[in-house]
């Protein structure tokens, strides 16, 4: 899927023609470098490579600016690929075009990744939304904990999988379909319908699904 990089601004919302309410989340899409392109013949698949946010060269690693100066590029911090899908094609994008916020239209859908919020190491009540013990009737001790994970004599051994206690959030997160609603060329800001993970100025890559 062809599409962008770009950071999570925040949320608003917006009123349409009938003056209904649209919840929506701001996102700065690009400008984004293409950098190289994989192609079937060479690569073993086809997509394309594109560089966001340029940097100066001190902070490249130094196989990262081979990579780079290979293809005659200027340097960026954040690196992605894109593989055409839904019939698309890269033919049509060459090395070095800017890919800008107009690639995507009004009332499109797109899908959009990004790492969730972490949460810290949290219990199963806020990780897995377990219902928690009676708080009263003669309950003690444990009112949050898990409860039973397993059994004393046979298999006497915790099933790979069991819902536990531990790290929650921080992970990678695709929302598909969602709708945009409005797009600003000049600022490179598009709208989308509805909630997208991560935090603000979270790193997001926006996918187009046509």
């Amino acid at each position: 899927m062809i599409g962008l990089i770009g950071k999570k601004i925040g949320m608003t919302q917006v009123f349409d023609s009938d003056g209904k309410v649209i919840p929506v989340t701001v996102i700065k899409a690009g400008p984004c470098k293409v950098i190289c392109k994989r192609t079937e013949a060479e690569n073993g698949y086809e997509a394309i490579q594109v560089g966001y946010e340029e940097i100066p060269a001190r902070k490249v690693s130094k196989p990262l600016q081979g990579h780079f100066k290979k293809y005659n590029s200027p340097f960026y911090r954040y690196v992605r690929e894109f593989r055409p899908s839904y019939g698309q094609h890269i033919e049509s994008v060459q090395i070095g075009d800017e890919l800008k916020a107009d690639i995507f239209g009004e009332n499109e859908t797109v899908s959009v990744s990004a790492n969730s919020k972490g949460r810290g190491f949290t219990g199963v009540m806020k990780r897995h939304n377990f219902n928690g013990f009676i708080s009263s009737h003669g309950s003690h001790e444990s009112f949050r904990g898990p409860g039973s994970i397993g059994q004393c004599a046979q298999p006497s051994r915790v099933f790979k999988g069991m819902k536990m206690a531990g790290q929650y959030g921080n992970t990678k997160v695709t929302v598909h379909h969602l709708k945009v609603i409005k797009v600003d060329p000049e600022n490179n800001i598009i709208m989308v319908k509805g909630a997208v993970p991560g935090h603000r100025n979270s790193l997001v890559t926006i996918h187009k699904e046509q």
